[in-house]
């Protein structure tokens, strides 16, 4: 059993009103109760309009009907098939016949359309052979593509040009090479030219340099002063001159320009030699090795003509120059420059290194080096067109 009183069970409400069980339970000297309301009387019924619609519980809900799926049909029961019988063997009709080959027609282009019909023993066509492992290797005979005209024409001018090329190649071995008779004739037509040509074609009064300057810069030079033809005796140190006795000094010719500002002079040497073919060209090549045109002690001596602008222009004033050995020619052209107002150069530097690119010299930075290779380049260029020129003429 529990330790635990057990509460006294609730006794029931009496029976009666409410109102008396609350006196009751409230005790002698309680004020009355209250006494209760009357119930409100129920409003009558309004009249409903015609435009009106019943409330929503008044509604009658339309009967909710379940929605049903048609039942899947039973499957169709398959009837048994019949078994197939046996079919007989199919008798061999035997080797095939072989059809008569189609005869080709003759000439190189074909005009009918492709034979696919196999030869004997090669199998069938490839619209026909099985694939697989066992097709047989068929064949069949395609009309050759014609070559377009482009081709052909491509084709005979190759066959052309090879004959043209054979044919000069055989004529200049026959007759010596046109080349070498030019070559020869030019040289020999050179040796003539400082008492053949006129001294405004070898010294024009005019010469005019684009983008010879520092920088590409144009330049025209006048002439100012010519030299008497002489020889080298006297106008070629004696170190330069003992160099070019291997060649031998025919006749020296020379002449002085100025520039357009009046602010340089340079001469200009064609010393022309007895030498051969042979022996111009071993010079050319010593002067190339040995570099001979960059050594101050065989610098070309310039010609300081009187009354002109030249005339303070000696060996002192000599500030660059520039020396080449044609092997074409029998002839050395070589030009030397320095400044117009007589100033003496302490170190003069040849053209090479006055026209590379970072001199600081006097030489480079007032442009003699340029002027000195400009008349050497155009002086070589005009004697090699005289030349050429006087082979033309009969």
């Amino acid at each position: 059993m529990s330790t635990q009183a057990r509460r006294p069970a609730v006794p029931p409400h009496p029976a009666g009103r409410p109102e008396e069980h609350r006196a009751a339970a409230a005790g002698p000297g309680a004020p009355p109760p209250r006494p209760a309301l009357p119930p409100k009387p129920a409003a009558p019924p309004a009249a409903a309009r015609p435009d009106e619609q019943p409330p929503v519980e008044d509604r009658a809900a339309p009967p909710k009907t379940r929605r049903t799926f048609p039942a899947f049909p039973a499957p169709r029961a398959t009837p048994p098939r019949a078994p197939v019988p046996p079919q007989p063997p199919t008798p061999d009709p035997g080797p095939p016949e072989t059809p008569r080959p189609t005869p080709r027609p003759r000439g190189r282009w074909s005009t009918g359309a492709v034979d696919l019909t196999p030869r004997p023993g090669a199998g069938a066509p490839f619209a026909a052979a099985p694939r697989g492992p066992e097709r047989d290797e068929a064949t069949t005979r395609l009309r050759p593509v014609p070559r377009s005209p482009r081709r052909r024409a491509a084709a005979v001018c190759l066959v052309l040009g090879l004959g043209l090329v054979a044919g000069g190649a055989t004529g200049t071995w026959l007759t010596g090479g046109d080349s070498a008779g030019a070559a020869a004739d030019s040289f020999t037509a050179g040796a003539a030219l400082w008492h053949d040509t006129p001294v405004d074609r070898l010294f024009p009064p005019t010469v005019k340099g684009r983008k010879a300057g520092p920088g590409g810069a144009d330049r025209t030079w006048t002439r100012i002063a010519v030299a008497p033809d002489s020889g080298c005796a006297k106008a070629l140190d004696p170190l330069l001159a003992s160099v070019l006795e291997p060649v031998g000094c025919a006749r020296l010719l020379r002449a002085t320009y100025t520039d357009a500002t009046r602010s340089e002079v340079v001469t200009v040497g064609l010393l022309f030699t007895r030498a051969g073919e042979q022996a111009m060209t071993d010079l050319r090549t010593r002067f190339r090795a040995e570099k001979l045109d960059r050594r101050r002690d065989l610098m070309p001596r310039p010609y300081a003509a009187k009354d002109t602008l030249a005339e303070g222009f000696g060996d002192p004033q000599r500030a660059s120059w520039s020396v080449a050995v044609l092997a074409d020619l029998p002839a050395v052209v070589y030009a030397v420059s320095g400044f117009a107002d007589g100033r003496e150069v302490t170190e003069p530097q040849p053209a090479a290194a006055a026209t590379a690119d970072g001199a600081t010299t006097a030489p480079a930075q007032a442009g003699l080096g340029h002027t000195a290779l400009a008349h050497t380049d155009r002086a070589a260029a005009r004697l090699r067109g005289l030349a050429h020129r006087a082979t033309e003429e009969p």
